[in-house]
Formats: structure tokens, C-alpha cells, sequence
């Protein structure tokens, strides 16, 4: 691809460089795609209200399940996340414009005049529409998170006063390798990039699951693949315009902002951390000795407002890669995550608690699967035999057999590890920290103190997630108390009941009739 005859090196001497965050942003106007998504809504807010003199921000939103686009804007605009803006300048909410579409769609399904809008406007680009499921079908996830970022990158070719643009991918794109690079890899897959785009878009979707073995390579689910294959979609541009990509490890709820422990969704760890603390999540297969990368969704928010920055201001001829991770800066591993959370989910119960918040990580997949069927399943049954009787509807085997395949999804990124290197991470770290409003744009996790951020967590998992209030927490640790000793009785008595049937079977081999 030829280079942008527009488009100049930033030298040392030039004033770019001096450059502030908020002096960017100012005026600027910003098109975000997957903004009703958890990371969305953290930038957004993050945005309006530390960026203020921001001229707007234009949401791509897509029709859900038969819900318009105008509908879903006004519901998102109501949205809690933005308490502390309607309190300080309810106005700013005025700058988040809808543009309806769909990035599965030519042009990104934007009317005419939407379409000329964001050609004339757009300034900067965060790219952040994709889909999460571990287990989506090969050709929905192909559309989305590969053909949709394509679509999305021609159309930024067309946008006049475009300065820089951002692509959230995952610190899980190159599953292969044990040391990840901030670099944009070759595919792993047999199939190189424009072979795997032909296949998802001639081939039927039924075709694309049966060969998914074969072209997967080390990928584990259709989100990696598809994600590695959106960088080097991403990286094909950075000769005609700035481009960075920000590649989260495992997102989890917020540091700080817009408040502590903030969370809105059940997605992946977070559903995981509400069922430990809820007591039905009792083994999971996994090293518990393993670094769990983590990352705070606000920190993951900040790195994206920097890395746009950033790139406009060293303007590379390459895309900027940011290993957004938190292993080589601050690690914590399973076993202290597990340890933290049964200790907090203890102390602050909620009241929709099931069973004794009690788990561990378990590597012999056996073990893991007696435990399994006697501590998952068994319970979730025994519950519905209840509710059935109540002449309610039994729900309890079929929240249990979710809760099994959600696990088993994430077993690959609790059975392995990875070194991801932080060199651009650091030096934006630093250079955010030298900039004179740094410290609103922090993405510094160097003092993280993982304690209080997971009692962070699980609290915030029972107030906005559950909408479990302050009120019900004695009568939570009522309950807590009573399940503790059910549980205790029930292993008192199910020693002797083993002990007693084991015996049984020694002597029946040991002394046949």
C-alpha cells in the first residue's frame, strides 16, 4: 500500500509533540463503534467528563432483537454510568449523537446522510464492536470481528479530517506463543488472511463449523482467530493513517472510575466471580498456581484515550500495539483471585446466595468432574425437585448446565500462560503521567492493590450487577451463617457414609461370597 502523499513524520522540533491529552481532544469528534458495550460505556463516560471541550461523540448503534437503534440510544443515554454527568453537566450528554447501523452491513448500514456526516467530522476512530462469545458461530464472528473491522477501515479511508484511529483486540489474538510481542503477527491459522475472509464470506455457516478444527491452528475458540485476523486488517492501514491497537487481557470491573468496582454485565469472569460468591460454582478446571491477567475496565478506557493520542502525535508509519496486561506489571495468580473472592464474598453475602461460598481450582479434569456433577449438578437438581413441588417452574439444572459451559469455555485461559511484553504500555504510562492533566488519564497499575480491588469487585458485582442494596446485608449474613453449617453437617455426614460404602466394596473384592 502506498503511503499517504498527506502524510509527514512528526519530527522532534515539531509543536504536535508538545501536544496535551485534553488539548487533542478538544473539538475533536469521535466515532465509537460497540459504545453500548461494558468497555463503551467506561470510555464514553470517561470522555464527556474529563474531556469536556470535546465537540462530540457519535455512537454506532445497531438494532437488538427487535429493539430500534433510536430506542436503544435514549435507554443508553438514561444509563447510570452517567449519574455523576447529569449531576455536574447533565449538558455534555447532548454531545453523544446516535448514527444507526450495523458493521455486519455495507457502509456499516448507515443512512446517505449519516454516512457524509461521519466522512466530513470524524477526527478520531475507537473501534471497539465485536463479538465476545467464546462460542459464536465461525461465520457470525468471521462477519463482525474480521469483514465488519474491514468495512469499518475502508470507510475511515474516506474520512477527511481523520487523525487517528484505535482497534480494541485481545492479549489472547496469538494463543500460540508463550511471549507475545507488541508486534501484529502472521496468522497462526493454515489459512492466511484473505483465504479465511473468502471462506467466511462464501462459505455456508454450517460448512465453517464443521472445518473450524482444521483452520483453527492453536486457536481455541472463533473470538481469538477472528480477532488476530481483524489485526492484520487493522495493520494494512497504518501506512495511509495513524493506528493503534490495544490488545486487554481478561477485563474486569473498574479501579476507580466511574466508581469503585463498577460493573454492568455477567460476561466471562465477572459471571464466574457472582457464582463463586453465590456458592454454585464449586470446582473449576485450572492451575491455580498460573498468572490470572487481569485488567480494570477503566484502566483498559485510559490506555485507548491515550493510545489515539499517542499515535497522532508520533504518527508512526506502523500500528502501535499496547499489550494492556497486567502479568508482567502486577501479577496476581488464581489461587490469590479465588482466595480473595471467597474471603469477600463472605464478608458482603448477598441475599440471592445459593449454597456456602466455598471452591478451588482443580487440574485433573476428573476430579473436577466428580466434583462437578456431586456439588454443581446434584444440588441444581435437588433444587428443582423443590421448586417443582412448590408447583413452580423448575429453572435450577438448566442455570447449572449454563454455568457448566461457561466454565468450560474458559478452561483454556486458566490451563495456560503467557508473558505479554509492556514496552509501548509502559512508555504510555509514563508519557501520560509527564502529560500536565496525566493523572486523569492514568493507566498505571504498578500499585494495584489487588485486596481492595476484589472486595471492589464483589461488591460492586452484588450492587449493580444482583441490585442487591445495603438493607438485605444482615439478613445475607443470616443466611451465610445457616448455609455454613449445612454444609458442615453435610460433610460430617457424608465422611462416614463414604467410609462406610468404600468398605462395603473392599470387602466385597477382598472377600467374595
Amino acid at each position: 500500500m502506498s503511503i499517504d502523499p498527506e502524510r509527514k513524520s512528526t519530527e522532534s522540533n515539531n509543536p504536535v509533540r508538545n501536544l496535551s491529552i485534553s488539548e487533542f481532544y478538544k473539538d475533536a469528534v469521535v466515532f465509537i463503534t460497540g459504545a453500548t458495550g461494558f468497555l463503551g460505556k467506561v470510555l464514553i463516560e470517561k470522555l464527556l467528563r474529563t474531556c469536556s471541550d470535546i465537540k462530540a461523540i457519535y455512537i454506532h448503534i445497531r438494532p437488538k432483537r427487535g429493539v430500534s437503534s433510536d430506542f436503544r440510544y435514549k435507554d443508553f443515554l438514561k444509563h447510570d454510568i452517567f449519574n455523576n454527568v447529569r449531576l455536574k453537566n447533565p449538558v455534555l450528554l447532548e454531545k453523544i449523537v446516535c448514527v444507526a447501523g450495523d458493521v455486519t452491513q455495507s457502509k456499516l448500514g448507515l443512512s446517505d446522510a449519516d454516512y457524509e456526516m461521519v466522512l466530513n467530522d470524524v477526527t478520531i476512530v475507537i473501534h471497539s464492536a465485536a463479538t465476545v462469545k467464546f462460542n459464536e458461530p465461525l461465520k457470525n464472528a468471521g462477519n463482525l470481528n474480521a469483514h465488519g473491522t474491514k468495512r469499518l477501515m475502508e470507510m475511515c479511508m474516506k474520512m477527511r479530517k481523520l487523525k487517528s484511529f484505535v482497534h480494541v483486540s485481545t492479549a489472547f489474538s496469538n494463543p500460540g506463543r508463550n511471549y507475545v510481542e507488541e508486534i501484529v503477527y502472521p496468522s497462526c491459522s493454515p489459512l492466511d488472511k484473505d483465504s479465511f475472509m473468502n471462506c467466511i464470506e462464501i462459505l455456508p455457516a454450517e460448512v465453517l463449523d464443521s472445518i473450524f478444527d482444521i483452520i483453527k491452528g492453536p486457536h481455541p475458540n472463533t473470538y481469538t482467530l477472528t480477532k488476530s485476523i481483524a489485526e492484520l486488517i487493522v495493520s494494512e492501514y497504518s501506512q495511509r493513517f495513524p493506528v493503534a491497537i490495544v490488545r486487554p487481557s481478561i477485563i474486569t470491573g473498574s479501579l476507580a472510575e466511574p466508581y469503585p468496582g463498577w460493573v454492568d454485565n455477567t460476561q466471562a469472569i465477572t459471571g464466574i466471580i457472582m457464582e463463586i460468591g453465590r456458592g454454585t460454582i464449586k470446582s473449576i478446571e485450572g492451575d491455580r498456581d498460573l498468572v490470572c491477567d487481569i485488567i480494570p475496565v477503566d484502566i483498559v478506557a485510559n490506555t485507548l484515550i491515550g493510545a489515539a493520542w499517542r499515535g497522532y502525535v508520533y504518527n508512526s508509519q506502523s500500528a502501535q500495539v499496547y499489550n494492556c496486561t497486567s502479568g508482567q506489571l502486577r501479577p496476581i495468580f488464581w489461587k490469590e483471585l479465588g482466595f480473595y473472592t471467597q474471603k469477600w464474598s463472605r464478608k458482603f453475602p448477598s441475599k440471592y446466595l445459593m449454597l456456602y461460598p466455598h471452591f478451588d481450582f482443580r487440574t485433573n479434569r476428573l476430579m473436577h468432574r466428580f466434583y462437578e456433577t456431586f456439588f454443581h449438578l446434584l444440588p441444581a437438581y435437588v433444587f428443582d425437585i423443590i421448586l417443582k413441588w412448590q408447583g413452580s417452574k423448575p429453572i435450577m439444572m438448566k442455570i447449572a448446565k449454563k454455568l457448566q459451559i461457561s466454565c468450560d469455555l474458559g478452561t483454556f485461559f486458566v490451563l495456560n500462560q503467557w508473558i505479554f511484553e509492556n514496552r509501548n504500555q509502559k512508555q504510555l504510562v509514563a508519557e501520560i503521567k509527564a502529560d500536565k492533566l496525566g493523572d486523569e488519564f492514568s493507566c498505571d497499575i504498578s500499585q494495584l492493590d489487588y485486596d481492595e480491588y476484589i472486595k471492589n469487585f464483589v461488591v460492586g458485582i452484588r450492587k449493580y450487577v444482583l441490585k442487591d442494596n445495603d438493607e438485605s446485608l444482615p439478613k445475607a449474613k443470616r443466611k451465610l451463617l445457616i448455609l455454613f453449617w449445612v454444609r458442615t453437617l453435610f460433610y460430617w455426614g457424608l465422611i462416614p457414609l463414604l467410609i462406610y460404602f468404600f468398605g462395603k466394596i473392599f470387602k466385597l473384592l477382598v472377600f467374595p461370597v
